[in-house]
C-alpha cells in the first residue's frame, strides 16, 4: 500500500510541475495573440500573422492546468480556520481535515466518470475541437486521466490522515 501511495504521489508531483509549464505557455499563447493582434490592426490588416485556435489551446491549457494541479495540492491546501477548531483537539482536527480530504478525492471520482462517459460519447461521434480539429477523445482523456489521479491521491491522503490521526500541521 505503501508503493502505491509513493508512486501517486510522484506522479502528483510531476504533474504539478507539467501544471507550471502548461502555465507558462499559456501565458506566452496569450501574449503572442494580442501582439500578432496589435501588429494587424497597426498595419490596418496588411500584415497579418494572426494565427487560429489560440482561445482553444488557451482554454483547454486552463482545464489542463488546473486538473493536474489539484492531486499535488490535495493535502496541502487546506485552510484551517481557526476561530472554529482552535480549542478542539489535534485527533479531531485529523478526523475533519481527513473527511475533507475523502470529499475531494470523492470528486475526483466523480469528474474521472464524468471524463470517461464523455470520452466515450465523443468517441463514437468523431467530435473535434472547432478551430485546430482536435479530437475531443484525447482531450477528454487527459481530463479522465488526471481527475482519476486526483481520485487516488486525495482517497490516499484521507485514508492516511484518519488512520493516524496526527494533527494537521
Amino acid at each position: 500500500m505503501k508503493f502505491i501511495g509513493v508512486a501517486v504521489a510522484r506522479l502528483a508531483h510531476w504533474m504539478h510541475t507539467l501544471s507550471g509549464v502548461i502555465l507558462i505557455g499559456m501565458m506566452v499563447t496569450v501574449l503572442l495573440d494580442v501582439i500578432t493582434r496589435l501588429i494587424f490592426r497597426v498595419s490596418s490588416g496588411e500584415v497579418d500573422i494572426t494565427f487560429q485556435g489560440g482561445v482553444e489551446v488557451v482554454s483547454y491549457s486552463l482545464l489542463f492546468m488546473v486538473l493536474f494541479t489539484l492531486p499535488h495540492s490535495v493535502s496541502r491546501s487546506q485552510v484551517i480556520v481557526d476561530l472554529f477548531t482552535e480549542r478542539m483537539d489535534g485527533r479531531l482536527k485529523s478526523l475533519f481535515a481527513g473527511i475533507y480530504t475523502l470529499g475531494f478525492g470523492l470528486f475526483g471520482v466523480g469528474m474521472a466518470v464524468r471524463f470517461f462517459e464523455s470520452m466515450g460519447r465523443v468517441a463514437r461521434s468523431g467530435e473535434t475541437t472547432q478551430d485546430l480539429l482536435i479530437p475531443m477523445t484525447w482531450l477528454y482523456g487527459i481530463a479522465a486521466f488526471a481527475a482519476t489521479v486526483l481520485a487516488l491521491r486525495g482517497i490516499l491522503v484521507a485514508w492516511h490522515q484518519l488512520r493516524t490521526r496526527q494533527e494537521p500541521s
